[in-house]
């Protein structure tokens, strides 16, 4: 199958690309810089220039493969309503051309937003569905639409936190925020639960959805249904040798800035339905045993 990949050369992209490869598949990258493009050579992957904001890029890309995964997305918190929105045109561009073709569209999602729609403490399920009002759900609802219209579409909702080597996300932020306040910190009892996934295979789960999935499939890239915040915090403690502290939600926009959002978010996801459709069996470390490795806080 050749699979048109946007966001290729990202932390999660560099390994779906591999898995694809590695598993007889040809690969076509969405590249918009020099950088990017060799970066995809080097993985033995086809080059195609253009980027998210272009959108008849987008349209050939998608409309040379067999099918596509959407990873692309721009994680400007700053703005966070401009790149939903961004993202929601390139949704749209690609979808378009595969109507009536039957290939497969992958989409990414998070599982953040299950918390906008479920109640507290309340494990999310792939059953679970959301309305346009929650960042992104406008999109999932677009994809899973395209079933309707002879298209394989599937989104895969990730787990905040996508961890292994070379992680620049919310743990490796989470440390840096540590190592700059003196304070490794936690809200209030710290027991709200976040879940997580290692990257490859988060990327196994990508191929496997591209090949596989049905129509209409809302899929979940978890591994730890949900890791307390107090213990993902003791853990970068403990390698930093600084104090483990509580804090108040009101002092957390101060003390994490644009993760404060998102570190009282009690988010339990189950993956269950998606192992069993897909016979997708997480086989990398967990969160704990990943960040206990230490090559976290070897800078």
């Amino acid at each position: 199958m050749r699979v048109f990949v946007t966001g290729a050369t990202g932390f999660i992209g560099t390994a779906v690309v591999r898995e694809l490869i590695e598993a007889g598949h040809q690969v076509i990258g969405l590249a918009r810089s020099d950088k990017s493009a060799d970066t995809l050579k080097v993985e033995g992957a086809e080059v195609h220039r253009g980027s998210l904001d272009d959108l008849d890029s987008l349209r050939s890309g998608a409309s040379a493969a067999d099918g596509v995964i959407h990873l692309a997305f721009k994680h400007d918190f700053s703005d966070y309503g401009k790149a939903i929105s961004d993202d929601l045109r390139a949704v749209k561009a690609m979808g378009e051309v595969l109507e009536g073709t039957g290939k497969p569209f992958v989409i990414t999602s998070g599982t953040l937003m299950l918390t906008y729609v479920l109640p507290p403490g309340q494990i999310g399920t792939e059953k679970d569905v959301v309305d346009n009002s929650v960042p992104r759900g406008e999109a999932e609802n677009v994809v899973i639409a395209l079933a309707e219209r002879g298209v394989r579409s599937s989104l895969v909702r990730l787990a905040p936190s996508v961890h292994g080597l070379g992680d620049h996300g919310f743990v490796s932020s989470l440390i840096g925020i540590a190592r700059d306040k003196g304070v490794s910190a936690y809200i209030g009892d710290g027991y709200n639960r976040w879940p997580a996934v290692h990257r490859l295979d988060a990327a196994r789960l990508f191929r496997l959805a591209v090949e596989a999935a049905p129509g209409g499939s809302r899929l979940h890239g978890v591994t730890d249904e949900g890791v307390p915040f107090r213990d993902i915090a003791g853990v970068i403690g403990r390698h930093l040798n600084l104090p483990v502290v509580s804090i108040s939600r009101e002092e957390a926009d101060a003390h994490f800035g644009w993760l404060g959002a998102f570190v009282s978010a009690d988010n339990p996801t189950s993956s269950a339905l998606t192992q069993e459709r897909l016979g997708w069996q997480p086989v990398h470390p967990k969160l704990i045993p990943d960040l206990e490795k230490g090559h976290y806080f070897s800078n």
